[in-house]
C-alpha cells in the first residue's frame, strides 16, 4: 500500500464559500500537501478524466496522488483528514452514527453555496482581484510614498 503524499481538491473558484474554504485549508497545518484546481478546467479533466460529468460543480471532488478519489461527504472528510488539528474529527464524523447528519450538512452547503456566498458577502477571488485592480495607482514612482508633516 502506497503512502498518500498529496491531495488535489477540485473546487469552484467562482464561489465565495469555496474560495474561503480554500484559504482556510491552505492556512491549516497539514499531514499531506493540498493543491486546488478549478474543477471545470482542462487541467482538472487531464488529472481526473470525466470530472466534468461527475457533478463536481455541485459536490467537491478530492483526488489523492495514489489515484483514489472521493466526492461529496467523503471528500469533505478527506479534507479534514489532511489537517493536523481536525484529523480526529474526520474519523469521528465518519462514524456511522454521524453519517446522516454529515450527509445532510454537506448537501445543504453544497446545494446552496452560491446563495450562502451572496448572503454572507463572501466574494470569490476574481471579484476581489478586480476590486484591487480598479484602485488608482500610487502617485509615487516606487510605491512607497512619503508623507510630510507640517
Amino acid at each position: 500500500m502506497s503512502v498518500m503524499g498529496k491531495l488535489t481538491v477540485f473546487h469552484d473558484p467562482r464561489c465565495g464559500m469555496c474560495c474561503g474554504f480554500r484559504r482556510w485549508l491552505e492556512g491549516q497545518p497539514r499531514w499531506v500537501a493540498v493543491e486546488f484546481v478549478d474543477w471545470a478546467s482542462d487541467e482538472a479533466e487531464g488529472r481526473l478524466p470525466g470530472i466534468r460529468g461527475m457533478g463536481a460543480g455541485k459536490d467537491v471532488v478530492v483526488l489523492a496522488d495514489d489515484g483514489r478519489w472521493w466526492q461529496g461527504t467523503a471528500a469533505w472528510l478527506t479534507c479534514l483528514w489532511a489537517t493536523r488539528e481536525y484529523r480526529v474529527w474526520s474519523y469521528r464524523l465518519a462514524a456511522p452514527v454521524f453519517q446522516p447528519l454529515v450527509r445532510k450538512a454537506v448537501h445543504l452547503l453544497s446545494e446552496n453555496r452560491l446563495t450562502f456566498s451572496r448572503l454572507l458577502r463572501l466574494p470569490h477571488d476574481a471579484t476581489l482581484a478586480a476590486a484591487i485592480h480598479s484602485l488608482p495607482d500610487a502617485e509615487c514612482a516606487d510605491g512607497v510614498c512619503e508623507r510630510r508633516v507640517g
